[in-house]
C-alpha cells in the first residue's frame, strides 16, 4: 500500500542528501548549495555527478533522484527497505498501512487532479471572449504571453456555475470542487455557488509544482480586491508561498530568494530576471513560511515598502524570525523607495533599480536596531532605558544562546555609539565632526594576552570537566604557552583518559582538581583559578551552554585563523563521510569560532567574557 505523500516529503526534508551520498562518493563543494563528485553508477574520471539539497543528477549517465532513489540504486534496496532505513535515521516512524490512510492518500491525489483541471479550465477561459478584459488587464500590467503561460494565469468566468459546467465533462462532481475550495454550498437556496467569481486567477503551487489552491483578483469595483482559496486538505495559507516552485529551481542556480508582498510583484520580478521572488498570501510571514524559505537559502531577503505599513511589516517579520535564527540561517532586510512596490519600481526605472534595492539590503541585526530605535534615539533617560530593554529582549528571543549573545552585543554596541552623540544636536551642514579625544592606551603585550586566554580556557575546563567528552581532541592539539598552561593541560587530559579507561564516567570538578593537586600541578591549578578577571562561564554555576560557547570562543583565538580554517574543513569532511551528530556539532562550533575570529570579536564584561583586549 502506498505511503502518504506528506510522510515521504517529511522524510526527504529530514535527510541531508550530501551527507548520505558522501558515505559512498567523495564529494567536493561546487558553489554555495551543491556538491559534485564522480558518479557511483558509471565509470568516469571527470566529475559529472551533482548533489543538491533534495536531489542528485549525473550529467554523464542521466541518473537522477532523491535519497530513496539513491539507496535503491546504490545498494539494491527495495522501496520499503530504503524508506525504513532513512526513517530510522531521521527519527520518523513509518505509518502503518490502513484503510483510512489509503483513503486519505487517494483523496489527496484526487484533489490535486481536480485543482489541475480547474487551473487548465481557468487558463482556457482567459482566451475566450469573456476573458478579454482579464487578458487586457494582464497585458496592461506589462506581462508577456510567456509569463502569463508560465504562471498559469486565468479567468474565473463571470457566469455562475461556469467552472462546474466546464469540469462536468471530465467526470468531476460538485462535491469534489467543494473539497478543493472552488465551490461552496448555498445555505438558503440549495445547490452550489462559485467561490471565485469575476476574478483574474493565480494558481498557487507547492514546492513540487502541484496546484494546491488559487488566488483571485477582482476586476472593477468591489471588495475584497484579492481572495485566496479557503483552507482545504491541501491548502494551508500559513505554509504556502506564491511562486515557491519556480523560486526553488532558481535558488539552486544561485538566484537570491526575495520575499515581496503581492502576486503581481512576484510575477513582475520573475519576468525581469529575479527568479527567486516569492510572496506570502496576504498575511505576515509565519514560522512555517520562514522554515520553507530557509530550505531554499540560508539568507533570504525580505523586501518591504518604504512607508509606515512597510515598517510595521518589517517589525512583524523580524520578531517572528528571531526565535528561529541560527548561525547557519538568518535574513536580510531591503527597503523600497517610499510610494513604490517592486512592480511599479520595475515599470518606472527597470531591473537595475530593483537590483540596487537588493544590493542595499541590510543584515537583520543592523536592520533590527533601526526597526526598534527609529531614526533617532529618544532624548529622555526613561525612554532610552525602555529602548535598551527592548533591544535586550529582542536578542533574548533568539533560542541559540551563542547567537543571542552576539545579537545582544551588536545591538547594545550600536545603542551606546548612538547615545554618545548628543540627541537633538544635529551636525551643522558642512561642519566637520569634532575628533574624539586621543586618550593614551597601554601597550598590548601579545604573549601576556595569549597566556590570559589560555588561563581562561583551562579555568572553564576545570569548572566544567564534562566538556572534555567533546573538546578532548582539540584541547590536546592546541599550542598553549609553555609553562603552567601546558603542564595543567597535560595533567587534565591524563586524568580524563584514566577515568575513561576505568569506566568511571565524566569527572566532576572537585574530583578533577583533587587529582590534579595530587599529581603535582597545584601551582598551575592556583594560577588558573585564583587570578582575577575570569568570566562568568568559568564559574561553577554557569549554564552548560554558556560554558561550551565560551570554551570554543577562547579556543578560536588561541588556535589562530589558518589552523581553525583547516580544522573546519576537516570537520566538514568528517561529517560528509560519517554523518555523525558529534561531527556535525563540532563543525557548527568551529564555524562559529572562525566567524567570530574573522570579525575580530573581542569580549567585554557585559557579554559575560573577560580577558581580551
Amino acid at each position: 500500500m502506498a505511503l502518504p505523500s506528506a510522510f515521504l516529503d517529511e522524510l526527504r526534508a529530514r535527510t541531508p542528501l550530501a551527507a548520505l551520498i558522501g558515505r559512498k562518493v567523495r564529494l567536493a563543494r561546487a558553489g554555495g548549495r551543491q556538491w559534485k563528485g564522480c558518479c557511483p553508477f558509471h565509470q568516469e574520471k571527470t566529475p559529472s555527478f551533482y548533489v543538491y539539497e533534495d536531489h542528485f543528477h549525473c550529467f554523464g549517465c542521466g541518473a537522477h533522484g532523491d535519497a530513496i532513489a539513491f539507496l535503491m540504486r546504490a545498494e539494491g534496496a527495495s522501496f520499503p527497505e530504503a524508506v525504513e532505513r532513512l526513517a530510522a535515521e531521521a527519527g520518523l516512524e513509518v505509518p502503518k498501512p490502513s484503510a483510512a490512510a489509503a483513503e486519505r492518500e487517494r483523496e489527496a491525489r484526487d484533489l490535486h487532479a481536480v485543482l489541475a483541471a480547474a487551473a487548465a479550465a481557468f487558463a482556457r477561459r482567459l482566451r475566450l471572449p469573456e476573458g478579454q478584459p482579464a487578458l487586457d488587464y494582464l497585458r496592461r500590467r506589462g506581462l508577456s504571453e510567456e509569463t502569463i503561460a508560465r504562471f498559469g494565469l486565468g479567468w474565473s468566468g463571470a457566469g455562475r456555475g461556469a467552472l462546474a459546467a466546464d469540469l462536468r465533462a471530465e467526470g468531476i462532481a460538485p462535491e469534489q470542487l467543494v473539497a478543493a475550495g472552488l465551490l461552496k454550498p448555498r445555505e438558503d437556496e440549495g445547490g452550489f455557488a462559485d467561490f471565485f467569481f469575476h476574478r483574474v486567477m493565480f494558481p498557487i503551487r507547492d514546492r513540487r509544482g502541484r496546484v494546491i489552491g488559487f488566488g483571485g483578483r477582482l476586476l472593477g469595483d468591489g471588495q475584497p480586491k484579492y481572495v485566496n482559496s479557503p483552507e482545504t486538505a491541501l491548502f494551508r495559507k500559513r505554509r504556502a508561498l506564491y511562486g515557491l516552485d519556480l523560486a526553488r529551481e532558481a535558488a539552486f542556480r544561485g538566484a537570491a530568494v526575495v520575499v515581496v508582498e503581492g502576486y503581481m510583484d512576484v510575477i513582475a520580478l520573475h519576468q525581469a530576471g529575479f527568479a527567486g521572488a516569492v510572496a506570502p498570501l496576504g498575511t505576515a510571514l509565519t514560522e512555517e513560511q520562514l522554515e520553507e524559505l530557509w530550505r531554499l537559502t540560508p539568507e533570504p531577503v525580505l523586501c518591504f515598502d518604504g512607508d509606515a505599513a512597510g515598517a510595521r511589516a518589517a517589525e512583524r517579520a523580524a520578531m517572528a524570525a528571531l526565535p528561529l535564527l541560527a548561525p547557519e540561517r538568518t535574513l536580510r532586510i531591503a527597503t523600497l523607495p517610499a510610494g513604490e512596490d517592486p512592480d511599479t519600481l520595475l515599470a518606472k526605472q527597470g531591473p537595475q533599480a530593483f537590483q540596487a534595492v537588493l544590493d542595499a539590503a541590510r543584515p537583520l541585526a543592523e536592520a533590527l536596531f533601526t526597526i526598534l530605535a527609529g531614526r533617532r534615539l529618544p532624548e529622555a533617560p526613561e525612554q532610552r532605558a525602555a529602548l535598551r530593554h527592548r533591544l535586550v529582549a529582542a536578542a533574548g528571543a533568539i533560542r541559540d544562546r551563542a547567537l543571542a549573545a552576539e545579537y545582544r552585543r551588536a545591538l547594545l554596541d550600536r545603542f551606546f555609539a548612538a547615545a554618545r552623540r548628543p540627541a537633538g544636536a544635529p551636525r551643522l551642514r558642512g561642519a566637520p565632526a569634532a575628533p574624539p579625544p586621543r586618550l593614551p592606551r597601554p601597550p598590548v603585550d601579545p604573549p601576556a594576552v595569549r597566556r590570559e586566554r589560555a588561563r581562561i580556557l583551562l579555568a572553564i575546563t576545570l569548572r566544567h570537566p564534562w566538556l572534555l567528552a567533546e573538546v578532548e581532541e582539540p584541547l590536546a592539539a592546541l599550542d598553549l604557552p609553555q609553562g603552567a598552561a601546558t603542564r595543567l593541560r597535560d595533567a587534565i587530559l591524563a586524568c580524563h583518559a584514566a577515568a575513561s579507561r576505568a569506566g568511571a564516567g565524566a569527572l566532576d570538578s572537585a574530583g578533577l582538581m583533587s587529582q590534579l593537586a595530587s599529581a603535582g600541578v597545584a601551582d598551575a591549578l592556583a594560577w588558573a583559578l585564583e587570578g582575577t578577571g575570569l568570566p562568568a562561564a568559568a564559574m561553577a554555576d554557569a549554564q552548560p551552554a554558556e560554558a561550551l560557547d565560551a570554551w570554543w570562543h577562547f579556543f578560536g583565538y588561541l588556535r589562530g585563523e589558518a589552523d581553525l580554517a583547516e580544522d573546519r574543513r576537516e570537520a566538514e569532511r568528517a561529517l560528509v563521510e560519517t554523518n555523525d551528530p558529534a561531527a556535525q556539532r563540532r563543525l557548527i562550533r568551529l564555524t562559529e569560532a572562525l566567524a567570530a575570529l574573522r570579525r575580530g570579536d573581542g569580549t567585554s564584561g557585559r557579554d559575560g567574557f573577560a580577558g581580551d583586549p
